[in-house]
C-alpha cells in the first residue's frame, strides 16, 4: 500500500511513528512488525536501539554546538546554533516518547506527542531560513537575523502545536480519522523545507564561493536524509522481519537523520572562515624564532649595524672604534701601542 495524501494509515502500519498511536482511530495505528522490548527493573522499555541512537545523537550535537560555538567570527554562527539545540531537544523528548517511559495511555502523552510534532516543524523552519543566511537578505548576527529567525520558529511551533494537539482530541474541527493538517506538518513540511535548503545551498555554492567541495558535504546529506525516508517508509517491515525483531525501520531512520544533521554541520564548517585577527580560538599560535640561541646554525648569520664592535663612531677611550681595536684596521695616529691603544706621541 503506498502513501496516501493526508492518512496514517500505510505509513503507521510500516512504521512505528511517536504520533501513531493517537491517529487513524480511537486506539490509534498499530505498526505490523516493530523492535523488541526489554525490561530494566520492572519498566518495559521499547526500541532500546533506537533509545541508544538517541543518546548517541544528543552526545554528537553537543560536540558540534561545542565547536560552532568556537568559532567566534563565523557567518551565521547564532542562526546555525539554534538548529542544532532545537534538534538536541527533539533527541531528548523522543528518547521518552520512543522507548514508553511515558506511556501511550498516559493523559500527558497526546501533550508530549503535541510538542514533539511543533518542535519537529520549528526545526525544519529554522533549517529553511539558515539557508538564506548566507545570501545576507539582513546581516547574520544583528537583532533583525536573529528575531526573524527565532519568531519564525515560534510561530511555526505555536501552529503546529496547535494542529497536532486539536487532532489528537478531536477539537475546533480536526479528527484524528482525518488528520490532513497534521499529515501536512508532519509529512509534507519537512520535505519542503529541505528541497527548499538544499536547492538554496547549491545556488550560494556556485554563484559565491570559487570552492566546489562543499557540494560533496551537501550531496551526502541529502543522500543520508533520502535513505532514511525511503528505509522508514518503504523497508521498515521488511528489516524487522529480517532480524527478527531486534531493530526495525525506526533504528536506522534515527541514525541516517543523525548523519544527515552531521554533514548540515560539516558543510556549514566547510563555507565559513574565521576572522582571525578577531577570533580567539584554542589552536596554538606558529611563532617564529628570534633568540639566536634557539635559531639553528645556518640562522645566525645576521649584520651588526648597532654595535660598538663595528664601524660605528670612536670609542670614547683613546678615540679608538672597535673595528680599529679588533679588526685590525690602523689607529687614528697611525703609532700602535701596548694592547692596541695609541702611544702617548699622540699628546
Amino acid at each position: 500500500m503506498g502513501v496516501k495524501f493526508g492518512s496514517f494509515d500505510s505509513i503507521c502500519e510500516t512504521a512505528a511513528l511517536v504520533i501513531c498511536p493517537l491517529v487513524g482511530a480511537d486506539q490509534g495505528i498499530e505498526p505490523s512488525c516493530y523492535s523488541r522490548n526489554v525490561e530494566i527493573s520492572g519498566t518495559l522499555i521499547f526500541q532500546p536501539s533506537t533509545c541508544f541512537v538517541h543518546i548517541v545523537a544528543i552526545i554528537m550535537t553537543a560536540i558540534m554546538i561545542f565547536h560552532i560555538r568556537s568559532k567566534y567570527t563565523a557567518v551565521g554562527r547564532k542562526e546555525i546554533i539554534m538548529f542544532f539545540y532545537l534538534y538536541a531537544i527533539i533527541e531528548l523528548l523522543a528518547i521518552f516518547l520512543d522507548s514508553g517511559i511515558i506511556p501511550t495511555s498516559n493523559p500527558s502523552y497526546p501533550w508530549f506527542a503535541a510538542v514533539y510534532t511543533g518542535l519537529i516543524a520549528a526545526t525544519y523552519c529554522c533549517l529553511l531560513i539558515n539557508g538564506f543566511v548566507g545570501f545576507q537578505f539582513a546581516e547574520d548576527g544583528t537583532p533583525v537575523s536573529l528575531w526573524l529567525l527565532r519568531l519564525s520558529c515560534l510561530a511555526v511551533f505555536g501552529v503546529s502545536l496547535f494542529v497536532a494537539i486539536a487532532t489528537f482530541k478531536n477539537i475546533a474541527g480536526f479528527s484524528y480519522a482525518k488528520p490532513i493538517g497534521l499529515w501536512i506538518i508532519y509529512i509534507l513540511w519537512p520535505l519542503i523545507c529541505t528541497v527548499v535548503y538544499i536547492v538554496s545551498q547549491l545556488v550560494l555554492v556556485f554563484r559565491t564561493l570559487e570552492d566546489r567541495w562543499p557540494i560533496g558535504d551537501i550531496i551526502f546529506g541529502t543522500a543520508f536524509f533520502t535513505i532514511a525516508q525511503v528505509i522508514l517508509f518503504a523497508f521498515s517491515v521488511t528489516i524487522c522481519d529480517a532480524i527478527k525483531h531486534y531493530i526495525d525501520g525506526l533504528f536506522f531512520f534515527t541514525l541516517c537523520m543523525l548523519l544527515s544533521v552531521m554533514m548540515v554541520y560539516k558543510y556549514w564548517d566547510s563555507i565559513t572562515r574565521e576572522d582571525l585577527e578577531f577570533s580567539v580560538g584554542s589552536k596554538a599560535t606558529v611563532w617564529e624564532v628570534k633568540d639566536p640561541l634557539l635559531a639553528g646554525a645556518n640562522e645566525l648569520e645576521y649584520e651588526d649595524t648597532v654595535s660598538n664592535y663595528n664601524s660605528g663612531p670612536a670609542s670614547l677611550v683613546g678615540g679608538v672604534s672597535g673595528k680599529q681595536m679588533y679588526g685590525g684596521a690602523p689607529p687614528i695616529s697611525g703609532v700602535v701601542g701596548r694592547n692596541g691603544f695609541p702611544t702617548g706621541e699622540r699628546y
